[in-house]
């Protein structure tokens, strides 16, 4: 039995870290399959029959969707980060506003990626404004970049100020210096239109003229874990030069669920039937009311008169670093002691959801077990596995 355990995401968190992140559609479960059952023209052109570059379907893939000349794909996107400035910086100066020197999950930060790329970090501006004049004194015949880092996981709010892409694509070109981007969560469809937080789409910073733009394969875009960097050709192909990106590059199952994921793009308009995380993100509340009522009926016949079950509205989110404080309607039911004089029911019962043949994740708020249904994958089998409790 492995230890790595399918588990049950009740935690409202859709997109969440620690439990995987995107869940991968239909389309890129089978293409993996099929990858890892047999050979596949990996790096084999076909229609040549020759020799090819791995990356070649996803670049393809990828210009056709957000119209960047090319990608380049790496196991995550830190990975991508790392890549960028090795290539390009090693040695050499990167300009940075202070207010995007960000630390994500397990302590890992940007200045960090820096140093072990070989690169001189250069802070401009203060924490929460910075201005473009700021960027132009700092530059100096040693920039190697200037750099932009979107802040998906923490905002600043009250009296800020931050130079937009544009207008430091425009300081680059003045100065022949590139603009790169970490974008992190790669959105690229507008959110918007099914009424989620909004979150800047990769082709929007193409069209204000980046050079290099990096972001997850595993977060808002739904596929597997994967770095893509799209942007300028002649820069990608001394990214695919580097030693470091055969060091750094995905296997032929990654790189199948990615394509077949990517794949899902091309037809828009079926893209929150078909990919599963959009799907679990856009579920009417009217939904989730009545899985939660099924939900409800199965945890009253395992319990006994010591808690009480009920339904009650509750906060999404998306997770992975995506929009922090924006919440999204969802249902949840609740678990809690049948008298306040029992509080120690409601963690013994945690214990007993975690403790279970497929475990139950959910969240503690204010004495109660909340179990989200925005983030469950398989009602049924949720069901089948409360049999066990």
């Amino acid at each position: 039995q492995v230890n790595i355990k399918s588990v049950h995401n009740l935690t409202g968190t859709v997109l969440h870290t620690n439990l995987g992140r995107a869940l991968w559609s239909p389309a890129a479960q089978q293409a993996a399959l099929d990858a890892m059952q047999g050979n596949v023209a990996l790096e084999y052109d076909l229609a040549a029959g020759e020799r090819s570059h791995r990356d070649n379907y996803i670049s393809d893939l990828l210009q056709q969707l957000t119209g960047a000349e090319a990608a380049c794909v790496v196991n995550n996107n830190a990975a991508a980060v790392l890549l960028m400035l090795a290539t390009f910086a090693q040695g050499k100066e990167v300009i940075i506003s202070r207010g995007e020197l960000i630390e994500i999950g397990g302590a890992f930060r940007i200045p960090d990626i820096m140093a072990q790329a070989g690169c001189e970090l250069v802070e401009v501006g203060t924490t929460n404004r910075t201005h473009l004049k700021d960027y132009r004194n700092a530059i100096n015949e040693n920039t190697a970049f200037l750099m932009k880092v979107h802040s998906s996981n923490y905002q600043i709010c009250g009296f800020t100020h931050s130079v937009d892409e544009q207008e430091l694509a425009e300081l680059g070109k003045e100065f022949s210096i590139p603009v790169i981007t970490d974008l992190g969560s790669g959105a690229l469809i507008d959110l918007k239109q099914f009424n989620l937080p909004e979150e800047p789409t990769v082709q929007e910073k193409l069209q204000q003229g980046l050079d290099l733009i990096s972001f997850s394969g595993d977060k808002l875009l739904g596929g597997p874990q994967a770095g893509i960097i799209v942007g300028k050709k002649a820069l990608i192909q001394q990214l695919q030069a580097h030693p470091l990106k055969r060091v750094l590059r995905c296997d032929k199952v990654t790189l199948a669920g990615l394509e077949a994921t990517l794949r899902l793009y091309l037809q828009p308009e079926k893209i929150t039937e078909k990919l599963t995380a959009l799907h679990l993100l856009t579920q009417p509340v009217a939904q989730l009311q009545a899985q939660a009522e099924q939900l409800k009926v199965r945890l009253e016949n395992r319990l006994n008169t010591d808690y009480l079950v009920a339904i009650e509205p509750s906060e999404a989110q998306v997770g992975s670093g995506s929009q922090p404080l924006a919440r999204i309607p969802s249902v949840a039911v609740t678990i809690a002691p049948a008298t306040e004089k029992m509080p120690t029911k409601t963690t013994a019962l945690f214990a007993r959801l975690l403790a279970l043949p497929q475990p139950v994740i959910g969240r503690i708020e204010r004495d109660k077990i909340w179990l989200d249904l925005r983030s469950l994958a398989n009602l049924e089998r949720l069901l089948n596995t409360l049999e066990a409790l």
